[in-house]
């Protein structure tokens, strides 16, 4: 069996929840990479436009250091993990404060060949 040639993107501590990021990788995984490039650029949500970035790296990760076919090329794997969570504190009445946290993802994508 053929080994399979893959090309990786990422990116870390991006300021958005992995929940969030993870509803639209939904949206694109397993598909042809041109047609994820069209559903990431007409969606309206704030996770499309970072894993748009993401997507453009890895295709020229491709290109570039694999010298890959760009029509050929698929969605492998897409997955959004944990990151680092930035503790803050809330001003509450009577002196007291209420914490919160700003939750940081990591974006993966790994695009092959067919």
């Amino acid at each position: 069996m053929a080994e399979l040639k893959t090309a990786t993107a990422m990116t870390k501590n991006v300021r958005i929840s992995p929940y969030k990021v993870r509803q639209v990788l939904e949206l694109i995984r397993g598909k042809d990479a041109s047609k994820a490039q069209v559903i990431l650029k007409f969606s309206d949500k704030k996770a499309a436009r970072i894993i748009l970035k993401v997507l453009n790296s890895a295709l020229a990760n491709a290109e570039h250091n694999y010298g890959m076919n760009l029509d050929k090329l698929y969605i492998h794997e897409a997955q959004a993990n944990q990151g680092p969570m930035m503790k803050r504190f809330r001003p509450a009445s009577m002196g007291r404060a209420h914490p919160y946290v700003h939750k940081t993802s990591h974006v993966i994508i790994t695009l092959g060949e067919r």
